[in-house]
């Protein structure tokens, strides 16, 4: 078994903690916002508004719930069109206040349904990303698990981009890659392989800016992983308040228009 395929399993652990096990450990006061105003209020996407280190933030995280009715509730943390309409609102809430964003990701993507489709799904992901690229306040990006597709790039997109250890990131899964591929999920592994979706490969090519060490995984003890992370997040923020919001928006596209040639070299 590759490690990179080791790390597809330990992201998707049924233990793991999720999102609002962080926000427990690492926020005060959270006070969530519900709703997109046009729809619903999507589960699978929660946010709201809440204190770290005793400083108001905006945050945001993708939920996939542990037991049966709570993934159900959840949608098994895949959000509908309304779930990025309502992190759309939720942002630019924070940019009207001048709150620093904190997202979470952890989802298999965006939910695939008919009445996703038509309801706009792809057209709210592309606004999603659109509305985080130009926020003029701060945004840290933390994949705490799986991190696929569309679906998590849809709330993506930041000025610092981490990983933990064991979480992973992709355009789509070693089974969906397989299936094209080779027309067998039993390919898995080595379609991550050549994914290279797992921490250390994103990093050495650049695409993601610290990894949080877990150790065996996060489900084996949480507590030294938030601590780690609360440490991190508190030396990013610290960095980027110092920039105004001109220099913070233009060193973010900047980031985002270095990938091409990150993404060249490899492809090369």
């Amino acid at each position: 078994m590759s490690s990179v395929w080791e790390s597809v399993g330990l992201a998707r652990h049924a233990k793991r903690p999720l999102f609002l096990d962080y926000v427990s450990q690492l926020f005060t006061e959270f006070d969530e916002l519900h709703g997109d105003r046009a729809f619903a209020d999507d589960r699978a996407v929660i946010g709201g508004l809440a204190r770290f280190n005793g400083e108001p933030v905006l945050i945001i995280g993708q939920h996939r719930g542990r037991s049966t009715r709570e993934r159900i509730a959840h949608n098994f943390g895949m959000a509908y069109p309304e779930g990025y309409r309502k992190a759309i609102r939720l942002v630019k809430l924070a940019e009207r206040f001048n709150l620093p964003v904190m997202t979470f990701i952890d989802t298999q993507g965006a939910y695939p349904g008919v009445g996703a489709e038509e309801r706009g799904q792809a057209q709210a992901i592309a606004e999603s990303i659109a509305t985080f690229s130009s926020l003029k306040t701060p945004i840290i990006v933390t994949i705490i698990g799986e991190g696929g597709s569309g679906g998590a790039l849809a709330i993506g997109v930041g000025d610092k981009v981490n990983m933990l250890e064991h979480s992973i990131y992709s355009v789509i899964s070693p089974e969906g890659c397989a299936s094209i591929l080779w027309k067998t999920a039993e390919k898995a592994p080595e379609a991550s392989e050549a994914l290279k979706l797992n921490a250390s490969n994103l990093y050495n090519m650049g695409l993601i800016d610290a990894i949080i060490p877990e150790g065996e995984g996060a489900h084996v003890d949480a507590k030294p992983v938030m601590e780690k992370l609360q440490k991190l997040l508190t030396e990013q923020l610290a960095e980027l308040k110092q920039l105004d919001s001109v220099s913070l928006v233009e060193q973010r596209y900047q980031r985002l228009k270095g990938f091409d040639s990150t993404l060249n070299l490899v492809e090369g």
